[in-house]
């Protein structure tokens, strides 16, 4: 393969970037809860412990004030994070005029990829297995657990949608830096989409518990540019 960048854990599409968005935007909210039930909490044990007041307050047991505000507060926060969240959700679920499509199966205990819009020479599609390079064959620079003998190779800028099944137990077709996870079914065909934005090698694993060989399936996807993929293609065929 060409020298590209290695990322394991970096943002690389626009599905990434809203999730990491998501997560800052629930964050802001979760460091203000933490830090108004932190005040009240040391408010009370400070002024209205046994030693400094006596004396109980009947606002203290009954209020329907604050029973109002701890019961609407909550629930008004509640909305704005379901509402960035459902529009998350939704931009991720839709899959609309892909320019390519790969189809990736899981197997027990590897992963085997087609690209169903091209074919070769015999006119079959371009297939092909992956599996992960032991440990004893690694070469300098490739990380251990993660290499695989063929990798994911796609284009950048591109919307290509994963067609995502399993042939025998439950696997998950899971890439962190592009915001990928979808289960692989058996029986079932699962879709999910990316466009990736930079060149670089993008890493996941099977996210699903699917045996003894569940920890050395992982994936390996190559962005490059088109003019780089066109020769791959050509490689291929």
């Amino acid at each position: 393969m060409w020298p590209t960048r290695r990322c394991v854990v970096f943002k690389a599409s626009p599905s990434f970037e809203g999730i990491n968005e998501l997560h800052n935007q629930i964050m802001f909210y979760l460091v203000i809860i933490l830090l108004g039930v932190g005040y009240m909490l040391s408010s009370i044990l400070i002024n209205f412990n046994t030693n400094a007041n006596k004396i109980v307050h009947k606002d203290a047991n009954h209020g329907t004030l604050i029973e109002l505000i701890w019961t609407v507060l909550p629930a008004i926060i509640l909305i704005a994070i379901a509402f960035p969240s459902f529009k998350l959700l939704y931009l991720m679920d839709e899959v609309i005029d892909p320019a390519m499509t790969i189809k990736a199966l899981g197997h027990q205990w590897y992963w085997s990829y087609e690209y169903s819009d091209f074919v070769n020479s015999d006119g079959d599609s371009i297939e092909f297995e992956s599996y992960m390079v032991p440990t004893e064959d690694l070469e300098e620079g490739q990380l251990r657990l993660l290499e695989v003998d063929n990798r994911v190779v796609v284009p950048t800028h591109t919307h290509i949608r994963f067609i995502i099944t399993g042939t025998d137990v439950l696997h998950a077709f899971a890439v962190p830096s592009l915001g990928l996870k979808m289960d692989a079914i058996p029986g079932r065909l699962n879709q999910s989409s990316a466009i990736i934005e930079r060149e670089g090698v993008f890493y996941g694993q099977c996210s699903e518990i699917c045996g003894v060989g569940h920890s050395v399936m992982p994936i390996c996807i190559e962005a490059v540019s088109i003019e780089r993929y066109l020769a791959w293609l050509e490689e291929q065929v």
